[in-house]
């Protein structure tokens, strides 16, 4: 009788457990959005290209400006002829969808906000994405008596040649090195004396 009960049990927890896994299987949805490009080739290919754009360089036909910052700010002042799209709608698929239209007609979408730092966030995630068409506007927007401001932003370019120093990793990572072989030191064990128990007595 009890091993019956124990047969019975096993049965019921491989049942319940069968069950788990063919709901777990029917229930699965595949994430929306996925990285295209992981960090590295991302580093790699932005190092290789000019991705800023100034201001004298907007009015291309071929250019959209795309304005990440919040509805109030894009109504209190914006860059002639943008679309906004906040920053924390960016991966909605209405917004993803103008992004996609943007890269099947070759068309470029300029990302900008109040300064440059603030676009650099949604400027990766969507690169990553795989949106390659986009580029960062070098400008700050200010106001003064509610009218907007906007002016070219000196951006920091980096001193080093980064693309020849991932080269020149590259090169000595596929160099194989050499490690000699060292003799190993001879170690001399000394030997202490015992203690001689102490002579005399009463």
């Amino acid at each position: 009788m009890k091993e019956l009960e124990k047969i019975k049990r096993i049965s019921i927890a491989s049942t319940l457990f069968i069950l788990a896994i063919l709901i777990g299987l029917l229930t699965y949805k595949r994430p929306k959005n996925t990285y295209k490009y992981n960090s590295k080739s991302t580093l790699e290919k932005l190092s290789s290209q000019n991705y800023f754009v100034n201001l004298n360089d907007i009015n291309n036909q071929n250019h959209v400006l795309v304005d990440i910052r919040s509805a109030y700010e894009f109504d209190k002042g914006h860059l002639t002829n943008a679309v906004n799209i906040h920053t924390p709608d960016l991966l909605d698929e209405k917004n993803l969808n103008i992004f996609k239209e943007l890269k099947n007609t070759n068309k470029t979408a300029i990302l900008y906000g109040n300064n440059p730092h603030e676009v650099n966030m949604p400027f990766l995630l969507l690169y990553q994405l795989g949106y390659d068409n986009i580029k960062l506007l070098t400008a700050e927007n200010s106001y003064v008596q509610n009218k907007l401001i906007t002016k070219n932003s000196d951006i920091e370019k980096s001193k080093a040649d980064v693309t020849a120093f991932i080269n020149a990793s590259k090169k000595n990572g596929n160099v194989n090195t050499v490690i000699q072989n060292h003799t190993p030191k001879k170690t001399i064990t000394v030997r202490k004396k015992k203690k001689k128990t102490t002579e005399g007595g009463c």
